[in-house]
C-alpha cells in the first residue's frame, strides 16, 4: 500500500492552483465528486490510485500548454485527491458531503 499522505505532500504545482484547492475543499461533496471522477469504484484504496493517475495526466496537459487543458477539472480533481486522502487517515471524515 503507498502511503497516499506522502505522494501528496511531495507533489508541486503552482501556488495559485493550491489555492483555489484549498478554497474549493470547503465545498467538497463527496458523493458528487466520486460519482464523477470515480463512478464505478466504492473503495478508498482503488479511489485514490485512480485519482493519482488522474491529476498526473492533467498536470502533463497542462505543462504541455495543451490548449485542451481545464484548470476547474484540475482544481476539481486535486480537491477530490486531497479530501479523500484526508479521509483515508480519519476514517470517520469520509462520510462529509
Amino acid at each position: 500500500m503507498s502511503d497516499f499522505r506522502t505522494l501528496l505532500a511531495e507533489m508541486r504545482r503552482p501556488g495559485i492552483l493550491m489555492r483555489a484547492v484549498r478554497f474549493g475543499l470547503a465545498d467538497y461533496q463527496r458523493q458528487h465528486m466520486l460519482k464523477r471522477l470515480a463512478p464505478e469504484e466504492t473503495r478508498p484504496e482503488r479511489i485514490l490510485p485512480r485519482l493519482f493517475e488522474t491529476e498526473a495526466r492533467l498536470e502533463e496537459t497542462r505543462q504541455r500548454g495543451d490548449a485542451n487543458y481545464s484548470i476547474r477539472d484540475h482544481i476539481e480533481v486535486l480537491v477530490t485527491l486531497v479530501a479523500e486522502t484526508r479521509a483515508w487517515y480519519r476514517p470517520t471524515a469520509v462520510q462529509a458531503g
